[in-house]
């Protein structure tokens, strides 16, 4: 049987899979590695420790199938920052992470100095710590002495040259659109972005269509040398390519440590969207000679982060499975809404000075009703970028579909599917982000000869058919807003 290995770099953990022409997972492992936070607002990870968690589950998946992979393809947390050094391959510092806010200030800086319109224009995204553009500043300035023989990647870089022994540095375009310093009209690095930056373009990696040929396998504990690395996406950008989200109009929603919501545009780059970001959804040069998908995209940054928080902070669960059986032990809140902006809040408010609120607290609430504001603030979040993205487009969603640890919560979708007034599905298959990527790197090997097998592929699990929302609950939406507006500028 012949399989793609797909390669999936969280921001918590690493998963290594085998997937065969079907679609189907043969073999997977998957282990964790520690996030470290030396300060207030700082998020960081030891590369090194993501690189043994990545060798360490590719050896069990290789040796419990008892073959070598015929392709690679790599699917990674976006925005986070690895800094090495060419020769020995040595990270120069931790890595920093997405959720890191360390930047803050100087994007305020940034935006008082009027560089917004043009971040907007040339990259679709917006001014914030998010992205990668002020943390590899932010290393020139403080910690790094800087030199041609430094390296600047997302996390796939860092993969892809480990993989390749040092004989590959590159990135792909889903990745570089991420970084506040590509442009995605003409798919290569802004030099004016890097002039304001001050980061020169020979610390950046080559930027790559996402499924094509990337290198091949290097002196690799497990894995022999030459197999064809084919395929690599950011991981929100691979899980609507996981969901065959191929045609203009469809849309995901991966429910992880945050929410991502992407919308396929086309092959038109949109124009800026208040609220939103533009984003290169793919690019495919084997199959399609180098066409381009774009998409748009709300990034709501606690989800997963939220049931973390109850189940460590403030331990009214011990296990995530827990807390959909909790929230239905009552009928409502009782009027108590919980905004998890603990790094503050992204689309479509984009207020990284946000934090979090649990409001409209009496003697009454307990630890049911602080689980179920967790499972609707997933839908309200949701809903407000859904909301943005209907006004920008002018279009209203046909369907939704879903992936994610939460997305196993039937409630929840059934909330979501209420909220939306449309389907919402998850699919047989959870694992798309890795699906995404395996069917990336198989499109450029050939493994699939065309998109419309891989839609054949898809199918789905349980589908959550929306009921009128009535004026109740449309009232409670808009007390969420209200919510949502004490939560914002805490920290300005």
């Amino acid at each position: 049987m012949e399989v793609i290995l797909s390669i999936d770099a969280g921001t918590t953990g690493v998963r290594s899979m085998l997937v065969n022409k079907k679609g189907l997972i043969v073999e997977s492992a998957y282990k964790e590695f520690p996030q470290y936070f030396p300060q207030v607002g700082y998020v960081e990870h030891d590369p090194i420790e993501i690189w043994t968690a990545i060798e360490d589950t590719i050896t069990d998946v290789i040796l419990k199938f008892g073959s070598q992979p015929v392709a690679i393809g790599i699917t990674n947390q976006r925005e986070t920052v690895v800094c090495w050094d060419k020769t020995s391959s040595s990270p120069l510092h931790k890595a920093l992470v997405w959720q890191d806010r360390r930047t803050t200030n100087r994007c305020a800086q940034l935006l008082s100095d009027g560089v917004l319109p043009k971040v907007r224009e040339s990259t679709g995204l917006v001014l914030d710590p998010y992205f990668s553009a002020t943390k590899i500043e932010w290393l020139i300035k403080e910690r790094i002495k800087i030199s041609n023989n430094v390296a600047f990647g997302t996390i796939d870089s860092w993969i892809l040259w480990k993989l390749t022994d040092g004989a590959t540095f590159a990135t792909d375009t889903t990745n570089a659109s991420r970084t506040m310093l590509f442009d995605i009209h003409d798919l290569c690095w802004d030099h004016d972005l890097l002039r304001i930056f001050g980061i020169d373009i020979v610390n950046l990696p080559d930027v790559l269509p996402s499924s094509g040929y990337f290198g091949t396998t290097r002196n690799q504990l497990t894995l022999k040398s030459g197999i064809p690395i084919t395929g690599i996406a950011g991981d929100q950008q691979a899980s609507l390519f996981g969901q065959a989200g191929f045609n203009e109009g469809d849309a995901k929603n991966t429910y992880g440590t945050g929410s991502f919501i992407l919308l396929n545009t086309g092959n038109t780059c949109p124009d800026p969207v208040d609220g939103l970001l533009t984003t290169v959804a793919w690019s495919l040069s084997e199959a399609n000679r180098n066409s381009v998908t774009y998409a748009l995209e709300g990034s709501i940054f606690s989800t997963g982060a939220t049931v973390q928080w109850l189940r460590d902070g403030l331990r009214i669960i011990t296990e995530a499975s827990e807390l959909e059986n909790l929230a239905l032990e009552c009928d409502t809140t009782g009027g108590v809404f919980l905004v998890p902006a603990f790094n503050g809040l992204g689309s479509p408010w984009w207020d990284p000075n946000a934090r979090g609120t649990l409001i409209g607290m009496t003697r009454g609430t307990g630890r049911s009703e602080i689980a179920l504001a967790a499972i609707e603030s997933m839908v309200f979040q949701t809903r407000d970028v859904i909301e943005a993205m209907r006004t920008a487009t002018g279009e209203s969603l046909k369907s939704l579909k879903v992936d994610g640890g939460a997305s196993v919560m039937n409630h929840m979708l059934q909330l979501q599917a209420n909220h939306l007034q449309v389907s919402v599905s998850r699919p047989a298959s959870h694992e798309t982000t890795a699906l995404g990527a395996a069917y990336l790197a198989g499109i450029a090997h050939g493994f699939w000869k065309s998109l419309d097998e891989i839609s054949d592929l898809w199918s789905a699990e349980f589908t959550a058919y929306p009921t009128d929302l009535g004026e109740k609950d449309e009232a409670i939406y808009q007390k969420w807003l209200l919510a949502v507006r004490r939560s914002l500028e805490w920290t300005s």
